[in-house]
């Protein structure tokens, strides 16, 4: 069912949420928008002014390497300001009233740790980008560690225990997806009664299947989303308005 106007689909969400006991959120880029970080895929969004480094070439490739985190420092001030918005804020207070047990997301900006969820309870399908990570051993790195290495020597550093490439610890094209959030993010999916799909396209597999799979195994689902999705016809409720407005009623006190 699609929300005719805003506050019907607050109000018959507002119901929803009061009625499950155990809720699921599942976010993309859609919900830091408003936090001053732009998203991927949408006019103007970062892949319309940048092609995406694939993975093979990150690792093939020194001069790839160095584009990389040239793009890394010039997002930092935009990383670096962001605050979680309405809906991190929103969502926080369902997990701080024990609603959310955990949460999935395709966002690598660090705002839902930063607005209260427990690290352990944010399953990041595409990683984080505020450290690194060498993709050989697996060593963390602090970004400030990287950038003085960068600005010292003019090129990407590699790591100090194994010598392999340093890279954002995100998930890049042709990277192995995290086995290990993947398995959770099955998990939660199958286990909760009420799903939020909030701010994705839901066009990226195979993150995208975890909507439809707690709608197969019985739970509610919700799409909150600017634009339509491919889902939406499969959906309980489509709230087609802003994220910040939508889940702002839910921020607690």
């Amino acid at each position: 069912m699609i929300a005719s106007d805003l506050r019907s689909g607050v109000e018959r969400l507002g119901v929803m949420i009061a009625e499950s006991s155990v809720i699921v959120p599942f976010t993309g880029a859609g919900i830091s928008t408003e936090c001053g970080i732009p998203d991927f895929r949408s006019p103007g969004g970062l892949w319309t002014r940048n092609r995406p480094i694939p993975f093979a070439d990150f690792v093939a490739s020194s001069d790839a390497r160095d584009e990389a985190w040239r793009r890394r420092f010039a997002m930092e001030p935009a990383f670096a300001a962001a605050r979680p918005g309405r809906g991190h804020r929103a969502l926080a207070s369902l997990y701080k009233a024990d609603k959310i047990p955990a949460i999935v997301t395709q966002n690598i900006d660090n705002l839902h740790q930063v607005s209260g969820f427990a690290a352990d309870h944010v399953v990041e399908l595409h990683g984080n980008t505020t450290y690194a990570r060498c993709i050989g051993c697996g060593q963390a790195y602090d970004l400030p560690w990287v950038r003085q290495r960068f600005d010292a020597a003019g090129t990407a550093p590699d790591c100090m225990i194994c010598a392999e490439p340093v890279k954002t610890a995100t998930i890049s094209f042709g990277q192995a997806m995290p086995e290990d959030a993947m398995r959770r993010a099955a998990e939660l999916a199958q286990q909760c009664d009420l799903f939020l799909a909030i701010g994705s396209s839901l066009v990226v597999w195979p993150a995208a299947g975890f909507p439809l799979m707690a709608r197969n195994s019985g739970a509610k689902l919700v799409i909150i989303n600017n634009e339509p999705t491919e889902q939406d016809d499969i959906a309980d409720l489509v709230i087609r308005h802003d994220i910040g407005e939508t889940l702002g009623p839910f921020v607690g006190n």
